[in-house]
């Protein structure tokens, strides 16, 4: 048995379902596009290893200035994986009833906000209410879950809703109950998951479109760029002008709150 093929031919069935979803993909960039044209931002929040998805979409070589990203140390930061700061109390606090208040309690929000929530079972707290809040506040929420992993697994909020009800978009990263791909023979638990690949391949989509919409807009994004690619002092150019705009866009989520 040949696991690292095994593996390659269920991401490549992973990429077929994230290809399937290329409407809600124009969607949700149409949405992205309009509050970024707004001069507003796109919220981008994850607890646990969903953090990985919010730094892929910026900022990072390639991505570029119009949303916010909210990843809060004590839900994410695993390193330490035992003691303080670890992985057990991370877990605990994700299912904290009330936190994802707080959290957003720090923002002036708009009804031209938009917001990507990813969760790869959807049945967390924090996350859950993240996007609840996000809606109350009119801004309209894109989850990304692992949709058969997230039907089959349990809500730990009382009332038993997932991210997806509170969400108006979903997608779906396609990896498989559980999130672990191959099964090892002599091992009973199957090991390497897909949700970070499928999650990915999604917001880099998005991104895409984003990027494409807004260029048609006469408003093209300014993208972080290696120097190897545009030279160097373009690079620095780009950088200084991507983070300043980052800062400016930010500052109006500050500029009223508590008023």
């Amino acid at each position: 048995m040949n696991v690292i093929q095994e593996y390659i031919d269920k991401s490549r069935a992973i990429l077929d379902t994230v290809a399937n979803q290329e409407s809600a993909i124009q969607t949700a960039a149409r949405w992205f596009t309009d509050t970024i044209l707004a001069g507003r931002m796109v919220h981008v929040f994850g607890s646990g290893h969903s953090r990985i998805m919010v730094e892929e979409m910026w900022p990072r070589y390639g991505s570029f200035p119009g949303f916010n990203p909210i990843v809060e140390l004590s839900l994410t930061f695993h390193n330490l994986v035992v003691g303080a700061n670890g992985q057990r109390q991370a877990m605990f606090l994700e299912n904290v009833p009330g936190l994802a208040d707080r959290i957003l309690r720090n923002f002036d929000l708009s009804d031209q906000d938009t917001a990507l929530v990813i969760s790869s079972s959807g049945c967390n707290v924090v996350p859950i209410e993240i996007a609840e809040l996000f809606q109350q506040r009119g801004v309209k929420v894109v989850a990304l879950i692992t949709k058969e992993h997230s039907e089959k697994s349990t809500s730990k909020r009382a009332d038993g809703r997932k991210l997806g009800d509170f969400a108006d978009l979903v997608l779906d990263t396609g990896a498989p109950v559980g999130d672990a791909m191959v099964q090892v023979p002599g091992l009973d638990t199957p090991v390497a998951p897909g949700s970070t690949l499928g999650g990915a391949v999604l917001v880099n989509c998005i991104k895409a479109e984003v990027a494409r919409l807004l260029t048609e807009a006469g408003q093209p994004p300014k993208v972080l760029s290696a120097g190897v690619v545009v030279g160097a002092e373009r690079a620095v150019e780009l950088f200084e002008a991507a983070y300043d705009e980052h800062a400016h866009r930010l500052a109006r989520l500050y500029a009223q709150v508590g008023k």
